[in-house]
């Protein structure tokens, strides 16, 4: 017997229950119509899409949703649907998912293992499902499972105890940096458990600081990946299935190869920040570009994103601005074919100076005088934004923001960061990646010391350690919760490491009023990463813990 099952990977907007029962229709009918498929498998919690965090409060989300699925039951028949959504429990909501023939509702399969680490707090959210759901179809007996179910052997091997061949996975699975290969692995490690073939369904999309590549995927009982989706693409694939003898095994299908880790975390850069764009309503995207390589990084994401007609640069040169930057800058603006304008920041500054003279009488300049002219740029790039509705879009980066080597009120302040996970050496590897595609930014840009310019002859390395020290300390003590003992011990001179480390933790309070940007790596600063302000923990020698 075949069997034709279509891998629902759809880009859908959370909150928006009526647009994403429309939209799972619209894949109903052409998977029934077009591609001749018996079933169709959607994401995790696709009526309110990932993650509806706290909207699941508000009753008016589960009345939309009632709704919703009703409707779904009555207008679409002729294909099985197996379709996630909260349903309401006892002593709170499941993240459920339901098996839906013609109108009727077969069986409804509760989530039992709810993530609570990292990006996931499930368990303010859900309460925990305990048995298996089986639906027969056309003789074979069919499982449901959800996402973190996978991850843990216990779903699957309940599952295969209750007669099930094959494992339906609705996923709601967000992206970083080699995320796909992790998933294949732990796919490989269940078939090994209970060996049978698992039908692996992902969303695809931005949403706020997530993205989710999709990489739908079949898996065969022998750890064999037969079919994998587009990352980064919405899209419904058809996996085609033989059966008999009570065993059900996948048939070769569309396989994509899995991108480079450089083109897979820009794609993931442009589709979050198109996504935030779109979703939230903007016109098109404003940037101050300075000549250097986190604007012109950033410059090229955003015309990738939502084409250059719809992005628009400023130029705000100082007093201690290089005539090469506007030189870069200016180039960066007409490679891309992106209007950009040129507002010099002496008149603001100079009026802030003479402002302040009285209070500042007898004072050396400092840092204050540097800030005020990130300051006098935030403020036009701001007012640009706000006439004209464009989302102002920041340019620091990961380390800066670890270090806070940023400007509150300044260069920290807009709308979307899209940068903000990005090391300041992974920077430079997407600005090299994005110039092989096709050049787009100055190879002197890419090669001259990294400076604010916001003093004579200044560099970065005047106040941080060089990058390539500084990156993977910061790796060691922020994503991998190292010690300052551990990092001294991979290497690291112990005065810089406890620099470092004083300069992340003394700077959560900027961290905290930065706008949200797209999360490429195992733990960003953010939901992902959530340390208290004031706080008197400090890292001392193992042997005084």
């Amino acid at each position: 017997m075949a069997m034709r099952i279509a891998l629902a990977q759809l880009n859908l907007l959370v909150g928006d229950v009526a647009g994403n029962v429309a939209k799972a229709a619209a894949a109903m009918v052409r998977a029934r119509d077009e591609l001749h498929a018996d079933i169709i498998v959607f994401p995790e919690l696709t009526l309110t899409a990932y993650p509806p965090e706290d909207l699941l409060l508000r009753p008016g989300l589960h009345r939309q949703v009632l709704r919703g699925l009703e409707t779904l039951k009555r207008q679409v028949t002729g294909i099985d649907v197996v379709i996630g959504y909260p349903t309401p429990g006892q002593t709170g909501l499941y993240n459920s998912a339901s098996w839906i023939r013609n109108g009727a509702l077969l069986a409804t399969y509760h989530k039992q293992y709810l993530p609570n680490y990292s990006v996931f707090d499930e368990k303010r959210y859900f309460q925990a499902g305990r048995e298996p759901v089986v639906v027969d179809f056309k003789g074979v007996p069919v499982a449901i499972t959800i996402c973190e179910d996978l991850w843990h052997p216990g779903p699957m091997q309940q599952a295969s105890a209750a007669g099930a061949r094959l494992i339906l996975n609705l996923n709601a699975s967000p992206y970083h940096a080699l995320k796909g290969g992790e998933r294949e692995a732990v796919l490989r490690q269940r078939v090994a458990e209970a060996p049978m073939p698992i039908v692996y369904v992902n969303q695809v999309g931005g949403q706020d600081e997530l993205v989710f590549d999709g990489e739908s995927l079949v898996m065969a009982a022998d750890g064999q990946v037969m079919l994998r989706g587009q990352p980064f693409v919405e899209e419904i694939y058809i996996a085609e299935f033989e059966s008999g003898d009570n065993e059900i095994a996948p048939l070769p299908g569309k396989i994509y190869e899995p991108l480079s880790q450089m083109e897979s975390v820009y794609r993931a850069l442009v589709l979050g920040v198109r996504d935030y764009i779109e979703k939230n309503a903007f016109q098109g995207a404003v940037i101050g570009l300075s000549g250097g390589v986190d604007s012109a990084l950033t410059l090229a994401i955003a015309v990738d994103a939502i084409g250059a007609e719809r992005v628009e640069a400023v130029l705000m040169p100082s007093r201690y601005t290089a005539a090469m930057s506007v030189e870069d800058a200016r180039a960066e603006a007409d490679t891309l074919d992106v209007k950009y304008h040129v507002i010099s920041i002496e008149p603001a500054f100079q009026a802030f100076l003479d402002s302040l003279k009285h209070e500042f009488a007898g004072m050396a300049p400092d840092t204050t005088e540097e800030n005020i002219q990130a300051r006098c740029r935030g403020v036009i790039l701001m007012a640009i934004s706000n006439k004209k509705r464009k989302i102002l879009l920041t340019t620091g980066n990961k380390s800066e923001m670890a270090v806070g080597y940023a400007t509150l009120y300044g260069d920290m302040a807009g709308g979307y960061a899209p940068i903000k996970d990005l090391p300041k050496t992974m920077v430079y590897a997407l600005a090299r990646y994005r110039n092989s595609v096709a050049p787009v930014i100055p190879q002197r840009v890419l090669e001259r010391p990294p400076s604010a310019e916001l003093k004579p002859d200044q560099k970065d390395q005047d106040s941080l350690p060089p990058y390539n020290v500084l990156d993977p300390i910061l790796e060691m003590y922020v994503e991998l919760d190292k010690s300052v003992e551990e990092i001294v011990a991979a290497g690291f001179d112990r005065e810089t490491v406890q620099r470092v480390v004083a300069m992340v933790n003394s700077n959560e309070y900027k961290r905290r009023q930065a706008p949200p940007g797209v999360r490429v790596t195992r733990r960003a600063f953010g939901r992902d990463r959530r340390y208290p302000i004031t706080s008197a923990f400090r890292n001392k020698p193992q042997n005084e813990d």
